[in-house]
């Protein structure tokens, strides 16, 4: 058993003196000097300029989007285009939900009855261009009627359907729900600032 042991190490032996006196030292620098693993997470370049996407406010992100769109249309006619009016309508849109407190909420026949009350006097105004032009165009997308009364400084609207099905859903929306409800807003934004002259009233 010794004598056979014997003979595998001079094997052994005999096989690095055969490979030559570098390998040995080889095999040990070409691992000092393999290229690491790539790190899957890559630093920005110092030089690299970090852009944020959101524009910080509403309005803004709004008239930045229908810019972009005007741009990229061919057939716009600049010496239409009225950004103001856009803006003008966008701060009517901004009063209404925000200055404006809901003093009353109740369930009626067929829908909800709503009293809202703006607390500032810009807020009147919005409300007076939006509630003009809103039931219009609501009737037109859903079918629902809005009727819209004004009660000491306070606006009341009723809200109904001839849809049993819907009666809870309009409850549910309540004041802001009703206000957004339908995708008419975008389309209004985009012939605002194309210089057109949709269903809202002139003097906003």
């Amino acid at each position: 058993m010794m004598l056979r042991l014997d003979c595998i190490a001079v094997l052994v032996a005999t096989t690095f003196i055969a490979a030559g006196p570098g390998t040995a030292a080889q095999a040990q620098h070409h691992g000092e000097h393999a290229p690491a693993p790539e790190s899957s997470h890559v630093s920005p370049s110092p030089n690299q300029e970090t852009v944020l996407q959101a524009p910080g406010q509403a309005v803004f992100g709004t008239v930045q989007e229908a810019i972009r769109q005007l741009e990229a249309d061919s057939t716009t006619d600049w010496s239409q285009v009225d950004v103001d009016r856009l803006r003008r309508h966008l701060l009517d849109m901004h009063n209404v939900a925000v200055h404006v407190t809901v003093e009353e909420k109740a369930s009626i026949e067929n829908g909800v009855r709503l009293r809202v009350r703006p607390t500032r006097e810009a807020a009147h105004a919005s409300l007076d261009r939006v509630l003009a032009a809103h039931p219009h165009m609501l009737k037109q997308e859903t079918g629902w009627s809005m009727a819209v009364e004004e009660q000491d400084d306070a606006y009341v609207l009723r809200v109904t359907t001839d849809n049993p099905n819907e009666t809870v859903k309009i409850r549910a929306l309540g004041y802001m729900g009703l206000l957004a409800y339908g995708s008419h807003h975008q389309s209004h934004h985009w012939q605002l600032v194309q210089g057109k002259h949709p269903h809202y009233p002139e003097n906003q």
